[in-house]
Order: structure tokens, then sequence, then C-alpha cells
């Protein structure tokens, strides 16, 4: 009986994969057979912890730290990222981070910082990564319902930079075809990750929060990590330009 792993043979990244989601993702890319950079941006010791995990299922891992935001860090990271890989087949623009104010009192320091980690360091890791990416590739972003639907007007402008990340999705899709390479967007819910802490401060917050789900229940990262782990895989092949809802049906 064979021991192969669909995939065998293939190196991804997924930024941000030292928590949460992320860390569902990368874990569940080792368990497929690539090896993974897991990617941070100030938690080496979790990155590690997530690499320890990979490893000790039986795949390969290794960490590589950036912060993101700040003027050339795609071009640090993927210059970090080569000093331990030699070309990228999957590409997973997972970190992100939220806004904690609403539109009545967003500054323009928030606003930039927003856009600075969840737009435009996708953009230029996609842009500066794209001649690393092997043909047949795949690059997956990770998106939010809120784009779709307002059912949290106070987070308007993470919306927007998700918005903005799909548009982003569509159009590289027709870019990086040509190669092969399929570009699609995977959309979460609320997920039981340390950045939804409110999720345990009572049980009315979790009771909530599953009542959105038309599965009743809250998602767990494992439950996008198997989506990205689709479109990631040979399976996935014939599926691009597409915003995933990965929500649980949370959506109206």
């Amino acid at each position: 009986m064979s021991t192969l792993k669909r995939l065998d043979g293939r190196t991804a990244l997924v930024t941000g994969g030292s928590r949460g989601i992320g860390r569902g993702i990368a874990e569940r890319l080792g368990r497929d057979g690539a090896r993974v950079a897991v990617h941070y941006g100030a938690n080496e010791t979790a990155a590690k912890e997530v690499v320890g995990a990979i490893e000790a299922a039986g795949g390969s891992a290794f960490a590589i730290g950036q912060e993101l935001g700040t003027p050339g860090d795609a071009a640090a990271l993927w210059a970090e990222f080569d000093r331990h890989a030699d070309g990228l087949d999957i590409l997973v623009n997972n970190a992100g981070i939220g806004a904690s104010d609403s539109f009545a009192s967003m500054g323009e320091a928030e606003f930039d910082r927003l856009f600075a980690v969840n737009v435009k360091a996708p953009f230029f890791l996609a842009q500066l990564g794209a001649e690393r990416l092997r043909d047949g590739g795949r690059v997956i972003n990770i998106s939010s319902g809120l784009s779709h639907a307002a059912v949290m007007p106070d987070l308007i402008a993470y919306a927007m930079t998700k918005g903005a990340l799909d548009v982003f999705t569509r159009d590289l899709s027709k870019t990086l075809g040509p190669r092969g390479i399929t570009v699609n967007a995977v959309a979460p819910g609320i997920i039981d990750t340390d950045t939804n802490a409110w999720l345990h401060e009572s049980e009315e917050a979790w009771a909530g929060a599953a009542a959105m789900s038309a599965l009743g229940r809250v998602g767990e990262p494992s439950d996008v990590a198997d989506v990205v782990a689709f479109l990631a895989s040979p399976e996935g092949r014939w599926v691009t330009g597409h915003w995933l809802d990965a929500t649980g049906g949370s959506l109206p």
C-alpha cells in the first residue's frame, strides 16, 4: 500500500502560521505531505511549537520571522524563505490584523496599518513570490465573511481590507492562470481562536456566536484548514478566482 501523501514534494508558505487559523492550516498541509514554512510576526516560540508539532506528526517544517506592514516586508520575508527552500508550490496569505476602533473613532494610523498588513503585504508577497512559485501552484488568500455581508458593521475598515483582498484574488487568478496556478479566497466566519477570546467571556457570547451559524456551533481552525487543504490539493485544480464561503452558513 502506498504511503505517498497528496502534497508530497511540495513546499508551502503560511503567513501568520504560528497561531489560530494559520496554525491549523500549517499543520494540515504538513500532514498532507508538504514542507511548510511557518511564518510569524513576533512570536518565535509559538512558530517553533508549530514546527515541532508538524515534525512530530512525521512532516517537515521550518519557521521564518518577519513583521508585516513595514517597508520592505515582503522582500525580507522572501530572503529568509530562500535560505531554507528552493521554490514554492503553495502560498497561503493568512496573516492579518483586526480593528479595535469603529467607523466613528478610527484614526488614520490604524487605518493605514490595517491596509498595510491585510492588503499591501499579500499583494507584494504574491508579486515577489510569483518568480518562486512553480507552475501548477496555488495561492490561497484568507478573506472573511464580512466582505460579503454587513453582519458586524463596526468592523467596516477591516471588512474593506478583505474586500480588497477578494478583488486581488479574482484578478490575480487571470494573471497567473496561464501558468496553471490557481488563486482562491477562503472566507471564515467566527472561529474559536485567541483572537476571538471574547467567545469565552460568557456562555451568552458563545451561544450567540454559535447561533449565527446554520450548523449551530462555533467554527474551529480545522474547519477552515480542511477547505484550504482541498484548494491546495490536486483535487482543487479546476477551482480558481473563487471566493469560498467557509462561515458555516453564518451569512444572511
